[in-house]
C-alpha cells in the first residue's frame, strides 16, 4: 500500500481502535445482511477468530505495527484463501460489507476512498474461480 498522505492510514483511521471500529462494522454487517450469505457460509459459526485476524492483519497493512506477521507469518493472502471458492459474487458481498464498514466508520472522505479502491483492489485478487464479470 503506497502512502499518499503524511501520516499512515493507520494514524489516519484512528489507530488499533479505528481499525477494531472498522473491522466490527464490516463483521456486524456481513453477519446480518442476507446478500452476504454466501461470505458468510465461508467462516466459522463465532467470528471472533475472524475478528482478531483481520484487525491484525489491517494494522499492519495500513501501516501500524505488524501483528499478523508477528504471530502468523506472511499474511499469503491469496493462498490463505484458495480453500474457499471465491468469484465475482464472493469478492462483491465481501466489498459490500467493507464499503459499508468504511462509509461508517472512516470520516475522512479521501481516506475512505484511497482504502475502498484499495479494498477493491485485494477483493479482486483473492478470486480463484473462473468465470466472467457478466
Amino acid at each position: 500500500m503506497t502512502r499518499e498522505f503524511e501520516q499512515t492510514p493507520y494514524e489516519l483511521i484512528g489507530e488499533a481502535e479505528g481499525v477494531r471500529r472498522l473491522v466490527d462494522r464490516f463483521y456486524d454487517i456481513m453477519d446480518s445482511h442476507e446478500f452476504t450469505e454466501g461470505i458468510r457460509a465461508m467462516h466459522p459459526p463465532d467470528l471472533q477468530g475472524s475478528r482478531d485476524k483481520l484487525w491484525m492483519f489491517l494494522s499492519g497493512w495500513l501501516g501500524g505495527p505488524g501483528l499478523y506477521v508477528q504471530k502468523y507469518g506472511h499474511p499469503k493472502l491469496r493462498f490463505r484463501h484458495l480453500p474457499f471458492s471465491i468469484g465475482v459474487r464472493e469478492r462483491d458481498e465481501w466489498m459490500v460489507c467493507m464499503t459499508q464498514a468504511l462509509d461508517e466508520t472512516v470520516e475522512d472522505e479521501q481516506l475512505r476512498t484511497y482504502l475502498e479502491v484499495s479494498f477493491w483492489r485485494i477483493a479482486d485478487h483473492m478470486r480463484n474461480r473462473e468465470e466472467t464479470d457478466e
